[in-house]
């Protein structure tokens, strides 16, 4: 779901700017663009002597991911079929603690990752690295979700439960063990550095993002100056109405978010990949050059600066920033599982990547590639001749489609649509959960924080704020750094605790926790 400072575009205006609301906007962009250049200079910085090569934190996630591979003995081509029967409860009994079930776990965290990233993104991707890119997308995605395995099983295993039944986990609780190994105090200060960058960033990025992107695509579809959506004002009263259905769905907390990512992710899924689908079929005859196009554009690439290594790393860098493997964000949603056994929901979770980069992802590169319209033609031409790419990702997704029927970019309107509310409201989560780990869990300081987390929302309709998004989508690599090397401090209780289930699992005994020592060995029929 994330773009980084190098491809987000510019926040389109949502209406003019007019009057007072054009002079905030200019005055808060006016004051962040220097702060934001500064930490992005930071964050992004490239290794010297290396001109084209990838900013340092791609390298670090990459690395990260290369670790849990290895160490977890290539966990994610082992785990399938174990991931698969989790997914489905066949180990899971309704009295396990926590608040939801392990799809609706799955589902709420591919909510958070599955968003506009997955569109614009990755259209930019083979533009600026041609269809190459997506060969190391895959494999960017694939190591990811070792990654993923490795963070949320530490979400469950370190998670409260609350006294009302709801549950406070992810990095919050296993940074604080993982840095306690070395010093208290540093445990505290990095875990908070940590609920900040999640926080400004839940609020910003994770919010203000989509719902002006939200209102801008509805706008592009509709294209007619008389419509409702075009009148002075409208972007206001759409805000309002969105950050209400948002407000109606995290009231509920995460058992409320739960139960409509469920239902919302399988749906908008099915609605997008089947968009792609069409796309395809309709255009089957140049399938075949188009995988060949992949695997030598892959290796062999025509026109991308850096040649290989060019295109690997923008395939790479597109994976990394769309899954979130390595950020620990999705380890917040994924600790609320219902379950005795921490690293069954490392199973499930190791699923999140294949579907956000393998599938989704993949998907809209193929379909791009594919269709090659003429609008693709000109972007990859501008991108080779080292000019500016006047069309943005999302406008050649939208070409792709409209290529096969007229009307199609609704389709992908409706798409942009729901990946952006869903990814809005579970960042809203994550959100909250860092809120909570800085000012606490009084009801009234959460009501608080849900009333700001609407208000920007509004705010993001209606105003655009680039430099404010660019400056919280940086901030937020400040996690992977905080993250990953809690990871590594923390990998032989992950092993632990991987080496444990598959053994019970293998001898038909699953060990359950809670349980006295007459009662722990129960065969897998009898949960």
């Amino acid at each position: 779901m994330l773009l980084t400072p190098a491809i987000v575009p510019q926040l389109q205006d949502a209406t003019e700017p007019l009057g007072l609301l054009g002079d905030i906007e200019k005055a808060i962009n006016d004051a962040f663009k220097p702060i934001q250049e500064a930490v992005a200079e930071v964050i992004f910085f490239k290794i010297p002597g290396w001109d084209d090569g990838p900013p340092f934190v791609i390298l670090w996630l990459l690395l990260g991911a290369l670790v849990c591979t290895v160490y977890f003995g290539f966990i994610q081509v082992r785990g399938w079929k174990t991931s698969f029967e989790v997914v489905r409860g066949r180990y899971s009994s309704p009295d396990d603690p926590g608040e939801i079930t392990h799809f609706q776990a799955l589902a709420s965290a591919l909510s958070g990752t599955v968003g506009l990233g997955n569109i614009a993104g990755v259209a930019i991707a083979v533009t600026i690295g041609g269809p190459g890119a997506t060969f190391w997308m895959i494999i960017a995605g694939l190591l990811g979700m070792a990654t993923k395995f490795a963070e949320c099983t530490l979400g469950v295993k370190y998670r409260e439960i609350n006294e009302d039944g709801t549950v406070s986990g992810g990095p919050f609780k296993y940074l604080l063990v993982a840095y306690g190994r070395v010093h208290g105090r540093l445990a505290v200060i990095m875990t908070g550095i940590y609920a900040v960058a999640i926080l400004f960033f839940g609020v910003a990025g994770g919010n203000m993002f989509q719902a002006n992107q939200t209102y801008v695509q509805i706008t592009e579809v509709t294209g007619d100056d008389s419509s409702f959506l075009a009148n002075d004002g409208a972007a206001l009263i759409f805000g309002l109405v969105l950050a209400a259905l948002v407000a109606l769905v995290i009231i509920g907390g995460i058992s409320s978010i739960a139960r409509v990512t469920d239902k919302l992710v399988p749906g908008m899924a099915v609605l997008y990949v089947g968009g792609c689908l069409t796309v395809l079929i309709v255009n089957a005859s140049h399938i075949p050059a188009a995988m060949t196009g992949i695997f030598e554009g892959a290796f062999n690439p025509q026109g991308v600066t850096g040649g290989i290594v060019g295109v690997m790393i923008v395939g790479m860098q597109r994976a990394a920033f769309s899954n979130e493997a390595g950020l620990g964000s999705a380890a917040i949603a994924h600790s609320a599982v219902k379950t005795r056994r921490p690293v069954s929901e490392g199973f499930v979770a190791l699923l999140e990547p294949f579907v956000d980069t393998v599938i989704i992802c993949t998907m809209t590169a193929l379909t791009i590639v594919v269709a090659d319209t003429a609008l693709y033609g000109q972007s990859r031409a501008q991108s080779a001749a080292g000019e500016e790419v006047t069309a943005g990702g999302v406008l050649l997704t939208s070409d792709a489609f409209e290529s096969v029927v007229s009307w199609f970019p609704v389709v992908l309107a409706i798409a942009v649509a729901l990946f952006a509310f869903s990814t809005l409201i579970t960042w809203s989560y994550y959100g909250q959960k860092a809120w909570e780990f800085l000012f606490g869990r009084a009801r009234v300081s959460i009501i608080i924080y849900k009333m700001v987390f609407c208000t920007f929302t509004v705010l993001g309709c209606v105003l655009t704020l680039s430099e404010v998004v660019n400056f919280a989508d940086s901030f937020l690599f400040i996690c992977a750094f905080v993250n990953i090397l809690g990871l590594y401090l923390l990998l032989p209780v992950i092993k632990a605790e991987m080496n444990e289930y598959l053994a019970d699992r293998k001898s038909g005994h699953l060990l359950q926790y809670g349980l006295d020592d007459r009662d722990k060995d129960v065969p897998v029929h009898e949960l």
